[in-house]
């Protein structure tokens, strides 16, 4: 592999620009393309970060032969094909979260890794933050004890924009998908994995999706998981991680710099780490460790636990009689 891991991103979009924020600060990456459907917006963006190639189409990015590895920034509902385009044209890949819209999808996604022979993983940037390795080493500690019970919220208020991505059945919108997957895929970090059980009540708004729900997963030994999600409300935003012994409190956990470690009988013990750039170097990080180490999958990410948290989210929606018309597909 060359010096520089060659980075192609397809989308220009919002997320796709935070994406290059933290890119810039990969010593061992660059970022060398940008794909869109509109070649006047890839060429604006590549201005903007100063990328030497733009493409008005993501057919045409992903045949470029020097670009090692894709982020794909798009709706959810195009993961998945936009995944598989750049696994068949032999790229490695970094797919935003959710994974894709329905477990069924995210294992399509991964044969074609597998046929393929290339890296694959979903972007659950909340993973590489450094104030995650720190909470998980103060849990392999014993530091609180037994871990019994997670609390994590993540909402906030969205103007309701029927045609907007947020509302849009047809884009898979809705909190679960968007922000309630960051709350499920921490609590299978705390705990280790899929819940034995899954139970949750949602409010489903005038466009169909959901604007907001609560979420229970029971664990083997009573572990509990409590989370909320929302698009149309706000809340804390906050994890909580409870012991036999004490607690950790992560506020902002989904964009965390810092995180309280609260030991019954001791004062508590704060630490901060601030992101480098915004945050999203990390992921890119273990992608450019993972493709020069020759691996297909991150250990941190990997593809089993990216299909389970599918698998849980399908049972939610399952229970709340929400479809979105990629289900079917």
């Amino acid at each position: 592999m060359a010096d520089k891991i060659r980075w192609g991103i397809l989308g220009a979009g919002n997320i796709a620009r935070k994406f290059a924020t933290g890119l810039q600060v990969v010593a061992g990456s660059e970022l060398f393309a940008v794909g869109s459907r509109s070649i006047d917006k890839a060429q604006n963006f590549a201005k903007e970060f100063n990328i030497p190639k733009a493409y008005g189409s993501y057919e045409e990015m992903v045949k470029d032969p020097e670009i090692d590895v894709v982020y794909v920034a798009t709706p959810h509902t195009f993961h998945k094909p936009h995944t598989i385009l750049c696994l068949n044209n032999g790229k490695a890949v970094l797919c935003e979260k959710p994974f894709a819209v329905n477990a069924g999808e995210a294992e399509e996604m991964v044969e074609a890794a597998k046929k393929n022979n290339l890296f694959l993983m979903e972007a659950m940037w909340t993973r590489f933050l450094p104030v995650m390795y720190k909470v998980k080493e103060w849990i392999a500690a014993d530091a609180i004890g037994e871990v019994r019970m997670l609390t994590a919220d993540f909402g906030f208020r969205a103007n309701l924009n029927p045609e907007g991505r947020l509302f849009n059945l047809e884009l898979g919108g809705g909190a679960l998908l968007d922000v309630g997957v960051y709350t499920i895929s921490l609590a299978y970090m705390i705990f280790g994995g899929a819940p034995e059980r899954i139970t949750g009540i949602a409010h489903i708004g005038e466009t169909g999706v959901d604007e907001q729900a609560a979420m229970i997963l029971g664990y083997k030994n009573g572990e509990l998981a409590i989370l909320h999600t929302a698009v149309r409300t706000r809340t804390f935003q906050e994890a909580r991680i409870i012991g036999t012994k004490g607690s950790i409190i992560i506020p902002d956990f989904w964009r965390a710099t810092t995180a309280n470690l609260k030991v019954d009988g001791k004062d508590d013990e704060i630490v901060e780490i601030p992101f480098d750039a915004n945050g999203y170097c990390y992921e890119a990080r273990e992608v450019e460790c993972c493709l020069r180490e020759g691996k297909l999958q991150s250990d941190l990410m990997p593809w089993d636990e990216s299909i389970s948290i599918l698998r849980t989210m399908d049972e939610l929606r399952n229970q709340w009689g929400l479809k979105y018309p990629s289900d079917n597909n």
